[in-house]
């Protein structure tokens, strides 16, 4: 599966949950870090819109499916792929780190949020080493003297796993950033998945998320943050579905 803009591809390339762990478990045998990203229609807005998120975005090693429409976009497409949010993604890739024996740091959302986020997955994940958490400052810029600062410090600790936290385009790019200054950390672009872990946003309850509708949640809980960006969603939305069909394969 994979979407195109001003002649750049992104593709979804790893499309199930088994390939997504076999591979992340390759690199941290092999001392290779990764840049984890998550597409989801939002992000698609930002790519169309931005030639610094795409190129960032170009730069990721890995790229999941997060949300529904790309997994129905994928289906269309004939190219399915499974549907992985990044707040799914914390404790799986936990326990691969626990299991290889790697540290892991939080980067992101706030002292009080990565505390609890803490303390949740050390409870959960016997023998994790979650060796750093820090939550950057409120203007925080991947570019800056305080991202780098950040990098210098992954590799002081000897980190291989990194969640990122810090939302779209930010954390994208400090990724793509970190693929050089960083190259031993796999970094994980998780959005609010650590905010959600320690109890300070509330994700919508499972069985609106089985039925789909977990937008609908959210936007009904926050109508003046998500409604703007979900009409920007669905006006994207006719053009996909068509770059979908085009791009199935040909017999």
């Amino acid at each position: 599966m994979f979407f195109e803009f001003q002649g750049q591809r992104i593709t979804v390339n790893l499309p199930t949950r088994a390939a997504l762990e076999s591979e992340v478990l390759r690199r941290f045998s092999a001392g290779e870090g990764f840049a984890l990203a998550t597409v989801n229609l939002d992000h698609l807005v930002k790519l169309a819109d931005s030639p610094e998120f795409l190129q960032a975005y170009a730069g990721q090693d890995l790229v999941v499916a997060d949300g529904r429409p790309i997994v129905w976009l994928s289906q269309l497409a004939k190219r399915p792929v499974e549907l992985m949010p990044g707040s799914d993604l914390v404790l799986p890739l936990c326990r691969l780190a626990a299991a290889a024996g790697v540290p892991v740091a939080l980067v992101g959302s706030t002292e009080v949020a990565l505390r609890d986020a803490k303390a949740h997955l050390e409870a959960e994940v016997p023998g994790l080493d979650l060796a750093w958490c820090h939550a950057p400052s409120g203007v925080f810029d991947p570019q800056s003297d305080e991202a780098g600062k950040i990098l210098e410090n992954l590799n002081s600790k000897g980190i291989r796993l990194c969640f990122l936290a810090l939302g779209a385009p930010k954390q994208e790019s400090l990724a793509h950033r970190g693929r050089i200054a960083a190259p031993l950390v796999g970094f994980a672009s998780i959005g609010a998945g650590l905010d959600f872990l320690g109890g300070h946003q509330t994700r919508a309850p499972l069985w609106v998320r089985k039925i789909a509708m977990e937008w609908l949640w959210r936007a009904l809980s926050s109508p003046g943050r998500m409604v703007p960006r979900y009409a920007k969603c669905f006006a994207i939305l006719p053009g996909q579905i068509w770059q979908a069909l085009r791009n199935r394969p040909k017999l």
